[in-house]
């Protein structure tokens, strides 16, 4: 299972550059479809829902991944941390990357390290070790 050491956020971090650099006349918030509500009103489903939804669903992965213990959870964590720092210079320095999309994206990767670290360290198991009485 290679995916366990390859933080999942990167994929819709990918998809934003992709299509914010290769199309760049592309809108975040022009709608994909529009769904008749039985309250009668409508809601409008647009290519940034769609990616924040997404990415939320990869942040529930990361933090089920988080849950492990082992040299792979920790590298885990690193990337997802290095990922983080790289979204924030991205959002920080590049103009078509100073979107509210993308900082959605990067809010939810700063959630993807806080909780990785925090739920790694609820989750750390003490290893105890008990000799014998010949073994001392």
């Amino acid at each position: 299972m290679f995916v366990l050491g390859f933080p999942l956020l990167l994929v819709p971090f990918a998809i934003y550059n992709m299509i914010a650099f290769l199309t760049p006349g592309v809108v975040w918030t022009s709608p994909v479809t529009t769904v008749h509500m039985m309250s009668g009103q409508d809601w409008v489903l647009t290519w940034e829902d769609i990616l924040i939804a997404f990415s939320i669903f990869l942040l529930w992965v990361e933090i089920i991944k988080s849950t492990r213990i082992g040299t792979r959870g920790v590298v885990d964590h690193i990337l997802a941390m290095a990922l983080f720092i790289a979204m924030l210079v991205e959002f920080l320095l590049v103009p078509r990357a100073a979107t509210s999309t993308f900082f959605l994206l990067m809010a939810i990767a700063l959630v993807d390290v806080l909780a990785g670290f925090i739920v790694g360290i609820r989750s750390a198991q003490r290893q105890v070790e008990f000799e014998g009485p010949g073994q001392a």
